[in-house]
């Protein structure tokens, strides 16, 4: 039998004006229910960093920083086979509905790929929106070690801070 596993709800709140698009949550991250819960991955250092906050572990006050930057959090699959945690070990995906979001959500202008497997995923289901800026970033995922943390971090704030 196949394990199936599914996205989040996304986060995103009417004044989001980017919304960040990953693959789909890892073991870590379901078995917590948070989105980027891997200790390892770098996702919300770098929100933190961005934020210019102290790193923590606290999930409701990394939900605040995110949002308080108008970034938005969802993933491209809804749900998928993935044994593991790798990106390249999901198959037999079903993608989120995510033109209808950005429909509801007309003041993003921007969407971020975490990483190639979400861009690959998204560019696999759908065409890009009218007015909607896309932009790739290398993944967050502790898989991409040829990334130092300052590397990531000088990427993502150009996409983020630098809009």
């Amino acid at each position: 039998m196949e394990l199936y596993h599914s996205s989040f709800p996304p986060i995103v709140t009417e004044e989001t004006e980017t919304l960040i698009l990953g693959s789909l949550p890892g073991a870590e991250s379901l078995r917590r229910q948070q989105y980027y819960a891997h200790p390892r991955n770098r996702f919300w250092r770098i929100i933190a960093s961005l934020a210019e906050r102290n790193y923590t572990e606290d999930y409701k006050l990394r939900i605040e920083m995110l949002t308080a930057l108008r970034l938005g959090l969802w993933d491209v699959a809804a749900r998928a086979i993935r044994p593991g945690s790798l990106d390249s070990d999901i198959t037999g995906e079903t993608p989120n509905d995510i033109p209808l979001l950005l429909k509801g959500h007309p003041n993003i202008k921007t969407v971020i790929f975490n990483g190639r497997k979400a861009q690959a995923l998204y560019q696999k289901y759908f065409t890009g929106t009218e007015g909607i800026r896309y932009i790739y970033l290398p993944s967050t995922s502790p898989a991409n070690a040829g990334f130092s943390f300052d590397r990531l971090l000088s990427a993502w704030r150009s996409a983020v801070i630098g809009q």
